[in-house]
């Protein structure tokens, strides 16, 4: 977890039965995005200043302070690591506009392979680690083929299902275990139909209309003593 507004982040076993632990604090703004399959490491996105979003990782349950992963002139953010813990898929605007890249992990140096086309963000693996999809610019779900063995290759994107779906600073969806179902938060009313956009209607002299509508001859209730 992580406090809004500081750089503090903070963790705490999932059924609540112990307080929470800080992991790390500072000036910087950090949100955490990833953990390692094994738990021992935690990547998160840090805002440091002159190079605006980047990212770092944590050694968990150690004193060491956290490494810096990726580091540039760009914003890097929306990290995520794969099932199989060898590559990180990540968003960053390196090319003038905000895409979706992997590179091995933890040796980010090694290699970069751009997944997306025509811009991405917030990256998710399937759990099979055959395939990863992200959000288009438009709102709309994608999804990649890619193989993991023995490196990374990754297919043509292609079009899953179009939105409107609430989009945050953080992945605002996930993907079922076996990767046939998907959970997102959609947006507009509770009909079911978005073609229009939810309305706010002002009505001035209610009680006036009120008493167009329902007529009030006589006193509904009469109190005596």
């Amino acid at each position: 977890a992580f406090d809004k507004g500081t750089g503090n982040l903070t963790w705490r076993v999932a059924d609540g039965t112990a307080m929470e632990e800080r992991l790390l604090e500072g000036p910087n703004s950090r949100y955490p995005t990833s953990i390692t399959p094994d738990g021992s490491q935690l990547v998160f996105r840090e805002e440091a200043g002159p190079t605006g979003l980047d990212l770092a990782v944590l050694t968990l349950g150690s004193d060491d302070p956290p490494k810096p992963l990726i580091v540039t002139e760009y914003n890097e953010l929306n990290a995520e690591i794969s099932p199989d813990g060898r590559y990180l898929a990540y968003r960053s605007n390196e090319s003038g506009r905000d895409e979706v890249y992997v590179r091995p992990f933890p040796n980010v140096g090694a290699a970069l392979w751009q997944v997306s086309t025509g811009g991405g963000e917030h990256p998710a693996w399937a759990r099979s680690g055959e395939e990863l999809f992200y959000r288009a610019l438009d709102g709309s779900l994608m999804r990649v083929p890619v193989d993991l063995q023995p490196t990374f290759s990754a297919g043509a994107p292609t079009r899953l299902f179009n939105g409107p779906y609430v989009r945050g600073a953080g992945r605002a969806y996930d993907v079922s275990p076996d990767g046939s179902r998907f959970l997102m938060i959609k947006t507009g009313g509770d009909s079911g139909d978005d073609s229009s956009p939810p309305q706010l209607v002002v009505v001035q002299n209610w009680f006036d209309e009120l008493k167009r509508l329902v007529p009030i001859d006589r006193p509904l209730l009469k109190i005596t003593r």
